[in-house]
C-alpha cells in the first residue's frame, strides 16, 4: 500500500508539471486521434476511387460500386469536417463545408492522374504482373496516391493535414514527398526506399526514380520560407539510385538519364547523360 501511495504521489507531481508547461502553440484542441483521423481520411478516399481494389464490401456489380463508393465519399466528407474543424476552428460552418465540396470534386481527376502513374508503374517494371498488383503490393503507388490527394489539399490551402497525410506515406513506404511539390502524370518510384522531394521541386510528365534519390535544397534556411529551394526535372527524365540534385535554380533537361550515386548542383542540358565514375582497386595479396 505504502508503495502504491508514493507511486501516486510522483504521478501527481509529474500530472502537474506536464500540464504547467502547456504547449508549443497552443492553438489546436481536441487533438487526440488525429493521426488515426488522417490514416481513415486516406483508407476512405483510396476506397471511393478503387472499391474493388481498398474496399471493404465483397458484393461485385455496378449498383454495388456505386453504393460503395456514395458512401465512402459521405464518410470521407464527414471525417474530413471533423479534422477542419479542429484544425481551423477559426471557419464558418459554410465555409468548411465549401472546402469539403471543392476537395471532393477533384477525386476524378486526382483518379485519373493515378491511372496514368499506375500505367507508367506497369510499363516500367518488367516484374509487374498486372495493375492491381501495382495498386495491392508497390510502395510507390501507397506514397504517390496519397500524395495526390494531399498536394490537392495543400494548394487549397488547408494547414497541416497535407503534411500528416504524406508523413504517413513516409511512415509505411519509406518515401517521403512533400504535398507542395508539383509532379506531372506518368510518375514512377521503383522500390522507393529512401527517397526524398523536397517542397518546391517541380517534376515533369514520364520521369522515373528509383531508391536513394534526394530532390533537396542548398540551403535550409528559415528566410527561404517561400522560396524556390529544390531542383526542376524535366519531362522523360530517368534518375537512378543514390542520387542526389540539389538547388531551386537546377534543372534537369528532358530527356535525360541520371546514373546512380550522382551529385548534381548544376543545370543539365536536354539529351544528357551524367554519372558518377568511381575508381575501384582490387589488389591480390
Amino acid at each position: 500500500m505504502k508503495h502504491d501511495s508514493l507511486h501516486q504521489q510522483a504521478i501527481r507531481e509529474i500530472t502537474e508539471r506536464l500540464i504547467s508547461t502547456g504547449n508549443m502553440d497552443g492553438t489546436l484542441e481536441n487533438c487526440p486521434g488525429m493521426k488515426e483521423r488522417v490514416a481513415r481520411l486516406i483508407a476512405l478516399l483510396r476506397s471511393a476511387m478503387y472499391p474493388h481494389i481498398f474496399g471493404t464490401s465483397s458484393r461485385r456489380g455496378s449498383a454495388a460500386s456505386a453504393i460503395a463508393v456514395s458512401y465512402n465519399l459521405q464518410s470521407a466528407a464527414e471525417l474530413l469536417e471533423q479534422i477542419l474543424t479542429t484544425l481551423q476552428p477559426e471557419r464558418t460552418e459554410e465555409e468548411t463545408d465549401t472546402l469539403i465540396l471543392r476537395f471532393l470534386e477533384q477525386i476524378p481527376e486526382i483518379k485519373a492522374c493515378l491511372e496514368t502513374d499506375i500505367q507508367a508503374a506497369y510499363d516500367g517494371d518488367p516484374a509487374a504482373m498486372s495493375c492491381d498488383e501495382i495498386m495491392l503490393a508497390y510502395p510507390a503507388f501507397e506514397a504517390i496516391s496519397i500524395y495526390r490527394m494531399a498536394h490537392r489539399l495543400y494548394k487549397m490551402g488547408i494547414p497541416m493535414l497535407p503534411r500528416m497525410m504524406t508523413e504517413y506515406a513516409h511512415q509505411l513506404t519509406g518515401i517521403d514527398i512533400h504535398p507542395g511539390a508539383t509532379i506531372g502524370n506518368y510518375f514512377f518510384i521503383d522500390h522507393g526506399t529512401g527517397v526524398v522531394i523536397g517542397e518546391t521541386t517541380t517534376i515533369g510528365e514520364h520521369v522515373k526514380l528509383y531508391q536513394g534519390v534526394t530532390l533537396g535544397a542548398r540551403f535550409v534556411e528559415k528566410e527561404l520560407t517561400g522560396v524556390k529551394r529544390h531542383p526542376t526535372i524535366e519531362d522523360n527524365v530517368i534518375i537512378y539510385a543514390g542520387s542526389t540534385i540539389l538547388g531551386g535554380d537546377t534543372v534537369v533537361g528532358h530527356d535525360t538519364v541520371i546514373g546512380g550515386n550522382v551529385w548534381l548542383t548544376e543545370s543539365v542540358p536536354p539529351h544528357s547523360t551524367v554519372y558518377h565514375k568511381p575508381e575501384i582497386i582490387i589488389k591480390g595479396k
